[in-house]
Formats: structure tokens, C-alpha cells, sequence
């Protein structure tokens, strides 16, 4: 009974997936996209090689249409590349070795020697081993001869044809206003969650289960942005070579959003260390202790970085000139916070070292901000 429940809970996540992809736009109608073209070019492949060339090398052209049938248009055409140099360096050493010491255990194992040496160049990428298989059918069913070559090539060329055919033929959506909306998201659950910690600084003692759910909350977005640059990076690649429409600055959007997520991943490891020394200090009893002044200018430094990394994540440019303004306005902030430390009367070892703690990674906080300001101004 556990297998059949295992085999129905999968069906029913399958169905779902199914239904997500038919619904609305998204990864899961891209993957069902991608598989619809992949049965098509190998069917359409495997038909063409079966009428046109011989049964001993019709299965090269399906296989060679899954290989140029890769989830974007520039890694199809660099996989079919790495594909075809593969193919062709394993042939020649079949054909050259059969031609030149003749059909024998021993020109196998040099072939397969050089076969795997050659597999091992750099510019093959993972299809290296290509070079040995091909060179394996080329020596062995082939008997090396040039035809039997010509006609695997044939074979490999119709598959390519077909696949590159079925990606130019519907290429792959363009996601890059889904990748700005999924980053400006990111950054308003940030910036939400740094309000947040600022209000509950300024209502006095935090409750130690909220900041508890604080931290979790940094994690969980950090996680999210970890997610989101692997998406935001694939659709970099996307963007390459395909024929697709997209917004008109679409590169430099998604150079931005790099740049965004830069700053929110750097960003988010300084909150968290924020949450660790607050919560610390709750445990320890320092919290009480910091200066009601200190705690004002903290909160006030909160709030101005809230403010910028709401300037830094909007979809819409970033509007320069505010974001400075917003930014020299946190590092005033920062100074009076320092002030306030600097001028509180002779306190415990422990708070000095709280407040100096607390500084330190606000400090870091907009010294990234400022980094990753100038960087977004350099990609616009």
C-alpha cells in the first residue's frame, strides 16, 4: 500500500504541474513547452533518417535533435556546436586509425585511448565523451569507412536541423519583467521586515519570539534570493541569441536586477547578524541597558536603510538623485547614532560592546548600499 499511495501522490503532483503549465505562464508551461518540441523534432528526426539513410545510423539524428533542444537558444547552439566537434574529431580518428593500421584489438585500445584523450579538451564541454562513443560506432559498425562516416553525419545533421528548427520555430518565452517583479518582491519583504524591527525598537523592550521570527524571516528570504539569482542568471542566458521580442532595455533590466540582488544578498547577511546581537542582548539582559537615545538613532538608521533598499528595488529605474539624498541621509543617521554611543555615561563592557556590534553591521549595511548604488549606476 505505501508504493500504490507513493505512485498516486506522485500522479496527482503531476496532474497539477500539468494543469500550473496550462494555467498561466511560467517554468512549468516552459518545461511542457520544451517537451512538446523535443517529442516533435525526435519524431520528426528519427522519420527523416529512417527514409533517407540506413537503419545502422537513423538512431544519430533523435538523439542528436534532444541534444540541440536545451532549455535556451544560446546553450542549443553551443551543445550542438560542442556536439558536432565531438562528433566529427571521433570520426576522423576511427576513420584515420581503420584506414591507416587497419581493424584490430590493439588499434581499438589506441583508439579509445586517444578517443578519451581527446574527450578531455576543454572546448568539449560535457560532450567529450562523445569523441569515444562515436569513435566506437565509426570503428565498429562502420569498419571505418567513409561512407558508413558520411552517412552518420548525415544522421547528425538532420537531428540538428530538427531541433534548431523546432526552437526557432517557437522559441523560448522571455521572462524578464517576471524576473524584475520577482526582485522588487524580494526587496519589499525586506524592507517590510527591517520597518518592522525598527517599530518594535521603538515600542521598547522587542519581545524575544518575535525577534526570534525576525531571524527566521532573513533566512527565509535569504534562501529566496539565492533561488532568484539562479533564475534571474538563466534568463541572462535566455536573452542570448533569442529571436523572441522582450522590453526594450531588457538587458540592462536584468543587469540591474543583478546588481539589486547583489546588494539584497549582502544586505540580508548584515540584518541577520543585526537579529543575532539583538536577540543575544534580550537573553542577557543588556537590551535594558542601551541609552533611550541610542535606541531613537537605531531606529531612525533602520528606517532610512528601509527607505533606500525600497529606492534600490523598485521594478521602475531607480531614481538617482532621491536614492542619494536617502542614502546621505542613513549615513547621518549613522553619525548620530555614534554620537549617542560615543557620549552615553560609563556603562557596562557588554553594552558598549552591543552598541559597537550593532554600529559595525550597520556600518557594513550602507557601506554595501553605496557599493551597490554605484554599481546599478554603472549597468543603467
Amino acid at each position: 500500500m505505501p508504493a500504490w499511495e507513493s505512485m498516486r501522490r506522485s500522479l496527482r503532483e503531476a496532474a497539477l504541474y500539468v494543469r500550473r503549465g496550462v494555467a498561466s505562464p511560467g517554468s512549468e508551461r516552459d518545461d511542457l513547452v520544451l517537451g512538446a518540441k523535443s517529442v516533435a523534432a525526435a519524431m520528426t528526426a528519427w522519420v527523416l533518417a529512417r527514409y533517407l539513410l540506413p537503419p545502422t545510423v537513423s538512431t544519430f539524428a533523435p538523439f542528436t535533435a534532444l541534444v540541440a533542444l536545451q532549455a535556451t537558444v544560446y546553450r542549443s547552439l553551443r551543445d550542438c556546436g560542442q556536439y558536432l566537434f565531438a562528433m566529427t574529431a571521433g570520426a576522423a580518428l576511427a576513420a584515420t586509425l581503420a584506414a591507416a593500421i587497419g581493424i584490430h584489438w590493439w588499434s581499438f585500445g589506441l583508439l579509445t585511448f586517444l578517443a578519451l584523450a581527446v574527450g578531455r579538451l576543454r572546448p568539449l564541454g560535457e560532450h567529450g565523451t562523445q569523441v569515444t562513443i562515436i569513435g566506437f560506432f565509426a570503428f565498429s559498425s562502420g569498419q571505418g569507412r567513409i561512407d558508413y562516416i558520411g552517412h552518420l553525419v548525415a544522421s547528425v545533421g538532420i537531428g540538428v536541423v530538427c531541433g534548431i528548427a523546432a526552437h526557432l520555430a517557437l522559441a523560448p518565452a522571455r521572462h524578464t519583467i517576471r524576473r524584475q517583479e520577482a526582485v522588487a518582491d524580494l526587496f519589499s519583504g525586506i524592507e517590510r521586515r527591517l520597518r518592522e524591527l525598527a517599530d518594535t525598537l521603538a515600542a521598547g523592550t522587542p519581545d524575544a519570539a518575535a525577534m526570534q521570527q525576525l531571524r527566521t524571516d532573513w533566512r527565509g528570504l535569504s534562501s529566496d534570493a539565492d533561488r532568484l539569482r539562479q533564475t534571474v542568471d538563466s534568463e541572462v542566458e535566455n536573452s542570448r541569441l533569442n529571436p523572441r521580442r522582450s522590453i526594450e532595455d531588457a538587458h540592462q533590466a536584468l543587469m540591474r536586477a543583478r546588481a539589486a540582488l547583489d546588494i539584497a544578498q549582502r544586505s540580508l547577511d548584515h540584518l541577520r547578524s543585526v537579529g543575532r546581537s539583538l536577540e543575544h542582548a534580550l537573553s542577557s539582559g543588556e537590551y535594558e541597558a542601551l541609552s533611550p537615545s541610542f535606541r531613537a538613532a537605531y531606529t531612525g538608521l533602520l528606517r532610512t536603510a528601509a527607505e533606500a533598499l525600497d529606492g534600490i528595488g523598485r521594478r521602475a529605474r531607480t531614481d538617482s538623485v532621491l536614492l542619494r539624498k536617502t542614502l546621505d541621509g542613513a549615513h547621518v543617521a549613522l553619525r548620530q547614532a555614534h554620537e549617542h554611543a560615543l557620549g552615553s555615561p560609563p556603562r557596562q563592557a557588554g553594552v558598549a560592546a552591543l552598541e559597537g556590534t550593532l554600529l559595525t553591521d550597520a556600518s557594513r549595511l550602507l557601506e554595501d548600499l553605496d557599493h551597490g548604488f554605484r554599481a546599478m549606476e554603472q549597468s543603467a
